[in-house]
């Protein structure tokens, strides 16, 4: 196989502001098909991408493709994934890997049974800042990791579009669609070390506030029944602790997103990129003045899933590791329910 004959679950956003444009760049994919429960969106979607078929049933897609990218609700990636995987097709799952654990593990032993890759979209592992602090942890510049601090922080910014306020569709708020992303990241630059205990909260009091100020867009504060701000303390069995937290609502100053790690030898920020050290007698920052890589992390994340179905690389996201983060969110939900 030369070129990857590819088709989306799911028609959404998300599949036409990221997934669809990215692998339409690459010369080894052809996208051939769409599905989406919507049919008219499916036809306008493959008519506006210029897609050759539209899909009646799954099935139907699985006639026309290689492999899929899941861009469904939360609650669908699940069933969606082990019917495709089933079928011998290879898959790309947007992110959370699934809602519960168990399903993240049925998905897995689809992917062992059939032999076909099971990629998680965790994008923000592609972005050119990620991978250059991957590589200094790596070569050994912080030493051992002590102390990790993830931050994915929106002061007003509940998605007033799609299913994200849904609890019974998505499975969760800002945990599931943002916080998921820079635990994934905290967790992957530091080779993913096993998790002894997590300790966590959340709340949803400011998104369902009646006098609402938010900027991206109306939802309805009566019904919406997720989590709008998180937070949480993760050990580590290899002696290294996280302090986690993220939000769609908060009375913060700003947006904020970070992420840093504090080592025996050094520490690094990853926004932007730096190093920190004691030595010498001096206190010394370093800044990258170039970064090597894709300026798109969603096209580095095309072209990755694309090169591993066809043989030529290793999926940069394993499944089990996607299994690792619904783990954690499901952890602080249920510590949540405690308190």
């Amino acid at each position: 196989m030369s070129t990857l004959q590819l088709g989306l679950i799911g028609v959404g956003g998300i599949a036409t502001g990221r997934h669809i444009p990215a692998f339409q760049t690459l010369e080894n994919v052809e996208i051939t098909a769409v599905f989406d429960v919507n049919q008219e969106r499916a036809t306008r979607v493959a008519k506006q991408f210029q897609i050759p078929h539209v899909a009646k049933t799954l099935e139907n897609l699985f006639e026309f493709v290689d492999a899929v990218v899941i861009c469904t609700p939360n609650v669908y990636h699940q069933e969606m994934a082990v019917r495709a995987l089933e079928a011998g097709k290879h898959v790309l799952c947007e992110k959370p890997m699934a809602i519960t654990t168990v399903a993240c593990l049925e998905m897995e032993a689809a992917a062992k049974e059939s032999g076909a890759v099971l990629q998680i979209g965790y994008h923000y592992r592609f972005g050119k800042e990620a991978q250059a602090a991957k590589r200094l942890i790596a070569s050994g510049e912080i030493g051992d990791p002590l102390v990790i601090r993830a931050e994915g922080l929106r002061r007003r910014k509940v998605p007033g579009w799609g299913v994200f306020t849904n609890k019974s569709l998505q499975g969760g708020g800002c945990l599931m669609d943002y916080g998921c992303h820079l635990l994934d990241l905290a967790l992957w630059l530091n080779d993913f070390p096993e998790v002894e205990e997590v300790y966590g909260q959340t709340y949803e009091k400011l998104s369902r506030d009646a006098d609402q100020v938010n900027e991206w867009g109306v939802y309805d504060p009566a019904t919406i029944d997720v989590e709008d701000h998180a937070t949480a303390y993760i050990r580590l069995k290899n002696g290294a602790t996280m302090l986690f937290e993220t939000s769609w609502a908060a009375n913060i100053r700003s947006d904020k997103e970070s992420l840093s790690i504090s080592g025996t030898k050094g520490g690094i920020d990853v926004y932007p990129l730096s190093l920190n050290k004691a030595s010498n007698g001096m206190l010394t920052t370093s800044e990258a003045q170039w970064l090597d890589g894709e300026g798109d992390p969603g096209l580095a994340q095309a072209r990755n899933f694309a090169a591993s179905c066809l043989g030529h690389e290793e999926s940069l996201v394993k499944a089990s590791e996607g299994r690792v983060v619904t783990s954690i969110i499901e952890q602080i939900y249920a510590d949540t329910k405690k308190t």
